[in-house]
């Protein structure tokens, strides 16, 4: 029997040489393609009913999933046709119909306790007073983001932020110095009326001065009274 011819080995190295770098052209192809592609556009719904942690932070249940045509959805209900994660949003008692016991809910009476002694001093402001918009605007969580974009500790938003000096929401530093200056000015604007300037801290100072006192919202009474009973509370420690 004839054997069949063989080609050089030195062809066969060329051919396989060749052959890698097609294959390595390929995956620098689909790189760039995959980075040529624009980035998805978000849309995000977010659930009414949560999880309670043992800190009393309500959490919020969320499903992401991607769509074919690349948006990525974020929604309360789960999807069937498709895959999808879970992801947990963190909501500090955020609904005014919290079954959440503050009288006896734990204190957070040491956290910070340097940086809120310093804002204190600064804006003239009971340390007490502080840690308790902090417990309840957070549970003193300093990476806290809110549904309507309040972020850190003392839960501020951009525009407040801005106007405070803030440049970094989520540094406990600049959050408490900046949320602290807020409070005092809303303190200033209302006569030391503590009350008065809770509500003014969550639902705004042109809000509470149109309704002469605490507006009508559930969300904003039942703020004021949170921060009341955690008030006296943190000076009973004497923190």
């Amino acid at each position: 029997m004839i054997a069949a011819h063989q080609p050089p080995i030195y062809l066969k190295s060329i051919a396989l040489l060749w052959l890698g770098l097609l294959l390595a052209w390929g995956s620098l192809a689909t790189v760039f393609a995959e980075e040529a592609k624009p980035k998805p556009r978000i849309v995000a719904r977010y659930s009414d009913t949560g999880i309670m942690s043992s800190e009393g932070q309500e959490k919020f249940k969320v499903y992401q999933y991607q769509q074919a045509n690349g948006v990525t959805v974020f929604t309360d209900k789960a999807p069937t046709s498709t895959d999808y994660q879970i992801l947990l949003y963190e909501c500090f008692a955020c609904r005014p119909d919290s079954d959440i016991d503050w009288n006896g809910i734990r204190l957070f009476t040491r956290n910070y306790d340097s940086l809120i002694s310093r804002a204190a001093d600064k804006h003239q402001l009971d340390p007490a007073l502080i840690r308790a918009v902090i417990h309840a605007e957070s549970a003193f969580n300093a990476r806290a983001v809110s549904r309507a974009g309040a972020m850190g500790l003392m839960q501020l938003m951009p525009e407040t932020a801005k106007d405070m000096g803030v440049t970094n929401a989520f540094l406990p530093e600049e959050n408490i110095l900046g949320g602290s200056k807020y409070l005092a000015q809303m303190l200033k604007q209302f006569n030391g009326d503590i009350a008065l300037a809770c509500a003014a801290y969550n639902a705004g100072p042109t809000t509470v001065t149109q309704y002469n006192g605490i507006p009508p919202y559930p969300e904003t009474q039942a703020y004021v009274e949170r921060v009341q009973i955690l008030l006296k509370r943190y000076r009973d420690t004497k923190v």
